[in-house]
């Protein structure tokens, strides 16, 4: 794995000082930039106008708590353990479907437990924060070696809305096997996700990738040009439910017809019983009306857009799954 030259959207976040540096990837392929981001209103912004995808978004809360402790030093333990509290409440409001909580909750309990046994709070927690995203990134590159150990030679892989970095960098592993495989990407809309984020990371890393219209899977099933669907996840249920970008759903139908094998890359979680508790984000219509700041349609119509949808874990081959704890 070593000899593979990581994906830029594998780790789209870093500190660097008492900056966090976060890849804006609305903005590729037009270019590579990262927001600066100092604090929690800041963090929240940058979740909130989804300049980061699932993953980043991760990195972003676990950093925004590293942050804050940087700028709690002249704190007493106990104003400095409010502040963590009103900062992951915070962050755990930015995005409704997407279960921050679980994270969040991790943080602050060790600093309940910096408190619990007086222990020096800030290198405490600090070196737990760190620890966390290092078996983070560990795992993530276990499961890069079990997503291309999954793709066999003369694979067509439909994918929409995978793991930032993963699928690409299994392609490239895949690539270096002599392994001839192709991936159709959908535009994944209205972001344009696949387009802009997927084909272009896929290409980076030497894969054969088709961009096609998102309704055009059903075509693509019947006429057989595709064999495997690998999907990543926002957020998984205990029954094996779990939430993706919207229109994941009508693509697990359809493999289902079509006996195509469907695959998540998913991170397990018990916190929620099945995908009916899973509460789904509506995003603000004007993200589906207009592009670039621009109106698609002068006519005044209303938009609907739900951010995610929900597979039934009966339309799941198997989970590809990855454990952050």
């Amino acid at each position: 794995m070593n000899n593979i030259k990581e994906s830029p959207l594998f780790w789209p976040a870093h500190i660097k000082g008492k900056t966090l540096f976060v890849l804006d990837e609305t903005l590729i392929p037009r270019k590579i930039y990262y927001v600066k981001v100092r604090n929690t209103k800041e963090a929240m912004k940058v979740i909130r106008d989804m300049k980061t995808r699932a993953f980043g978004q991760f990195l972003v809360v676990l950093n925004t708590f590293l942050l804050e402790l940087e700028r709690g030093k002249l704190l007493t333990r106990e104003a400095l353990v409010k502040k963590m509290e009103e900062t992951a409440q915070a962050l755990n409001s930015s995005r409704p479907t997407f279960p921050f909580s679980e994270v969040t909750s991790v943080v602050i309990g060790w600093a309940q437990k910096a408190m619990t046994e007086n222990l020096d709070l800030i290198p405490f927690v600090t070196k737990n924060i760190h620890g966390y995203l290092e078996g983070i990134r560990f795992r993530r590159l276990e499961r890069v070696r079990k997503i291309a150990k999954l793709i066999q030679d003369g694979d067509s892989i439909l994918t929409h809305c995978n793991v930032s970095g993963e699928l690409a960098m299994a392609a490239k592993i895949c690539g270096q096997q002599k392994k001839k495989v192709r991936f159709f990407a959908t535009e994944t809309r209205p972001y344009l996700q696949g387009t802009k984020l997927t084909c272009w990371e896929l290409k980076k890393m030497g894969a054969d990738v088709t961009l096609v219209a998102d309704n055009a899977i059903g075509s693509l099933m019947a006429d057989g040009l595709v064999n495997k669907v690998i999907v990543g996840s926002d957020r998984s249920c205990a029954n094996g439910d779990f939430a993706n970008k919207i229109g994941t759903y009508q693509i697990a139908v359809l493999a289902k017809e079509f006996e195509i094998p469907f695959y998540v890359l998913t991170q397990p979680s018990n916190k929620i019983a099945c995908g009916d508790d899973i509460t789904i984000e509506i995003r603000d219509e004007k993200e589906l009306l207009t592009f670039e700041r621009k109106a698609i349609i002068k006519a005044k119509v209303k938009g609907f857009y739900p951010g995610f949808d929900v597979v039934p874990h009966d339309l799941i081959t198997e989970t590809v799954a990855i454990d952050a704890r």
